[in-house]
């Protein structure tokens, strides 16, 4: 009888544990897509913003800027190029307006994609829409790191479009055959992984490379030190104006 009494004990005991660890996990289970949707929001919504010094130069040049819903159009007095451009992972579109304006300064018009969330892995063929929109001879595509990725796999896909391909601090893990590429990366840059650029650059067949001494990873736009990169050993205004000049050279051939 004892025996009976303290196994209908321990039963009731086990029931009521059980209950309590159900009513946990349905806890749990109901408050997780909650805590899952408040971190990626979180996560997409921290990101690297434009310097002030972005908008003084914006506003002290003489190119035409006009923002539009998919982007930012530099309109020089050029009309046979336009660079399509992808920013990095994670940075705001406007940061690299000053390397925009050194281009459009030498007739070569430019836009910069604004990117889902600044990501252009979420829009890797957002070229499609600035083709059909703008009527050019020549179209170049170019992106900064992440950017550079997505627009590499872009021109993979549409060899026939693309004149040629820049890549700022990136590399493609895709083929690319007929598309003249040029990469350009710092001495200094800490973000890249070169392992896997030197293992990929077999891909690209017609490849031109350009290493600026003392350029970092985020010394192409402004907005700030990037998490984890070296610091450069010259100023930003000067890892674009070199940048600018090897691009423009690339596209006139020169």
């Amino acid at each position: 009888l004892v025996f009976l009494n303290i196994f209908k004990y321990d039963k009731i005991t086990y029931d009521s544990e059980v209950v309590k660890m159900k009513k946990t996990i349905k806890i749990i289970l109901y408050i997780l897509p909650f805590i899952l949707v408040l971190g990626i929001y979180l996560y997409l919504n921290d990101y690297y913003k434009a310097d002030n010094l972005v908008y003084e130069l914006i506003k002290e040049s003489n190119i035409s800027i006009k923002e539009e819903n998919n982007g930012y159009f530099f309109d020089s007095e050029g009309t046979d190029d336009l660079i399509i451009f992808y920013p990095g992972a994670k940075v705001e579109a406007i940061s690299y307006a000053p390397l925009m304006i050194n281009l459009a300064n030498n007739n070569i018009d430019c836009f910069i994609v604004k990117m889902p969330f600044n990501l252009a892995l979420l829009n890797s063929n957002a070229a499609n829409k600035i083709i059909s929109t703008y009527k050019y001879n020549n179209y170049y595509l170019m992106g900064h790191s992440l950017g550079g990725a997505m627009a590499s796999i872009y021109t993979s896909k549409n060899e026939e479009k693309i004149k040629g391909l820049i890549l700022l601090a990136s590399y493609s893990t895709k083929n690319i055959k007929t598309v003249n590429t040029l990469s350009i990366y710092g001495d200094k840059d800490n973000i890249i992984n070169m392992k896997n650029y030197n293992k990929n650059k077999s891909k690209i067949d017609n490849l031109t490379e350009y290493i600026i001494k003392g350029a970092n990873h985020s010394g192409y736009a402004f907005y700030g030190e990037q998490k984890n990169d070296y610091k450069s050993t010259i100023s930003k205004d000067e890892q674009i104006s070199n940048t600018g000049y090897i691009i423009k050279n690339f596209v006139r051939g020169e």
